[in-house]
């Protein structure tokens, strides 16, 4: 008999039998071998398990077998399996580097097994010592263990072959940290700043250990004596900005983060996190200010990246500086036009101003990169509308009714706009269907509650219904002058002067601008409350204020009421 044995640590001994083999064996386990390889390879695992098995019956010592089949084991996630094979093959070929990395895999994914592991980097330590890696492998089984004295001795072990590594000191800072070691932790990193005076990463590291262990004093001392250095290292002044945001030294913090966003070297992603947190703290208008000027600085700092001018804009869009919200996200598009969200804001930006005809522009642009975006067909049938283009309209908004199912707001917005659309096209049936629709995912859709009631009212139908809904949108929107201008109306249709007075006199007070139909309402509610000259007064205004119809006329000229 021939035998191969390991003494392991908590194991006893592996013992793997072997039989002496004729010439003519040795070619057929040749043989079978190379067939396994092959059925592995095309990945007929059945088949491949099973030569290999033949392999071991003939020679049981044949450790490449062994190998390849707890290969095979682990890809079927046979952990158990594919270490006993290992433990075996290791006893052969105890010197095989490729057989001791494949059981520490296996006792990796066995947490029972973990001990076994310091067995198994001493032996990968045996066979190269110059690999780092297996000197902090072997440290992280001991620190798994909570044995963290082992732990450092293996790291000044490795620290006499490699010399002092940034990767050795990380590591020995987190067993320090374990240990409430913040001292030696510290000591440290100033070793490393004494070897390496100009490298700051070594400033800002020892300045972090401070001020996460409580000791900002020292920690700021760190920071500003690495700030003297290098005077243009955006992480130092970040560093800064957050021990003196501590300290509730807010005005000093701002200051340190305006040093750090003029640098055009910091991580613009890192830049952006921080802007960002400023949100939760909006309305407050300090927290607004700071995170405009901070994005302000980003675009100057970064010129060719679109985040920054997109960043901006949203900052602007915050303190409602509409006109240069638009310039930033119109550069942000300029520079990357495929992010979908800065592309949907400038369209309601240019929507918000009136202004149709550019929004089709670059709403139609930004659908030949996005076909499918529910919001941005909706905005260019919107776009279409303002055009009264009321065809055209239909056909996008329709589109953003099928492309989007799940989003009420979406629908009930679309679904009014299809409404309005109708009403211009004088299809009342299927423009009060669309209302309907649009109250059925939206009952407290104010707009659609005021157009679907005024409407009604214009045509003289559902006046009872017209009313309630008119209402109902001046609760959920108190003093907005077109809305109660509506229900004026309506109380008008319905005969009823006094009530009908006292919503107009609001909707007059509420209202901004002098609007001539308003004015030109309420003369028609004074005429037959029985005032005649004060009805004649205002739809005289009402001209003034721009009112010009024929009917207007007639009312003036012979001071009465015309329909």
């Amino acid at each position: 008999m021939v035998f191969a044995q390991s003494e392991k640590p908590g194991n006893g001994v592996v013992i793997v039998a072997g039989k002496p083999m004729t010439a003519e064996d040795s070619l057929m386990v040749r043989q079978i071998f190379f067939s396994a390889l092959r059925e592995k390879t095309i990945e007929n695992f059945k088949l491949a398990t099973d030569y290999f098995a033949r392999v071991l019956q003939l020679d049981p010592a044949n450790d490449a077998s062994m190998y390849e089949l707890a290969n095979i084991r682990k890809a079927q996630s046979d952990y158990p399996g594919a270490q006993e094979l290992l433990e075996r093959a290791v006893t052969v070929k105890p010197d095989n580097e490729w057989y001791w990395l494949g059981l520490a895999d296996c006792y990796e994914k066995n947490v029972n097994d973990i001990p076994k592991l310091e067995n198994v980097f001493n032996e990968l330590i045996r066979i190269d010592g110059d690999k780092p890696d297996y000197y902090f492998d072997k440290a992280n089984v001991y620190f798994q263990e909570k044995k963290y004295d082992d732990a450092l001795a293996v790291y000044k072990q490795l620290e006499q072959i490699t010399g002092p590594t940034d990767d050795i000191v990380a590591k020995r800072q987190v067993i320090y940290l374990k240990q409430g070691n913040v001292d030696q932790a510290a000591a440290d990193l100033e070793g490393l700043i004494a070897a390496n005076p100009q490298q700051i990463r070594y400033y800002l590291l020892l300045g972090e250990l401070y001020n996460s262990n409580g000791l900002a004093d020292k920690a700021l001392k760190v920071l500003l004596t690495a700030e003297k250095m290098d005077a243009h290292n955006g992480q130092v002044h970040l560093a800064l900005a957050d021990i003196y945001r501590d300290k509730k030294n807010y005005e000093a913090s701002f200051d340190e983060l305006t040093l750090a966003f003029a640098i055009a070297d910091l991580d613009i992603d890192q830049e952006i996190r921080i802007v960002l947190g400023y949100i939760p703290k909006f309305p407050d208008p300090n927290a607004k200010a700071s995170a405009l000027e901070l994005s302000r600085l980003l675009t100057i700092a970064h010129p060719d990246d679109s985040k920054s001018y997109a960043l901006y804009g949203d900052m602007l869009l915050q303190n409602e500086k509409y006109k240069d919200a638009k310039v930033n996200y119109k550069k942000s598009v300029g520079l990357n036009g495929q992010v979908y969200e800065v592309q949907e804001q400038l369209i309601r930006l240019e929507l918000g101003e009136n202004d149709p005809d550019t929004a089709l522009k670059d709403g139609e642009n930004a659908l030949s990169l996005f076909p499918n975006q529910a919001w941005l067909n909706y905005l260019v049938g919107v776009a279409y509308q303002q055009k009264k283009n009321f065809t055209k309209a239909l056909e996008y908004i329709k589109n953003a009714t099928t492309l989007d199912t799940q989003d009420n707001d979406l629908l009930s917005q679309s679904f009014s706009s299809l409404g309005d659309c109708y009403h211009s096209l004088n299809d009342n049936q299927k423009s009060d269907e669309s209302y309907e629709k649009s109250l059925s995912y939206n009952p407290d859709n104010a707009y659609t509650l005021n157009n679907y009631s005024y409407y009604l009212s214009v045509r003289g139908v559902s006046l009872d219904k017209a009313a309630g809904l008119s209402k109902h949108s001046n609760d959920l929107q108190p003093n907005t002058a077109s809305f109660e201008d509506t229900y004026a109306w309506i109380l008008f249709k319905q005969k009823k002067y006094t009530d009908a007075k006292l919503w107009m006199e609001k909707a007059l007070a509420h209202g901004k601008d002098h609007s001539a139909v308003q004015t030109e309402h309420y003369g028609d509610i004074l005429f037959y409350l029985g005032d005649t000259d004060s009805a004649v007064q205002n739809w005289k205004k009402a001209k003034e204020y721009g009112g010009g119809s024929p009917q207007l006329e007639r009312k003036i000229n012979e001071r009465k009421y015309v329909e």
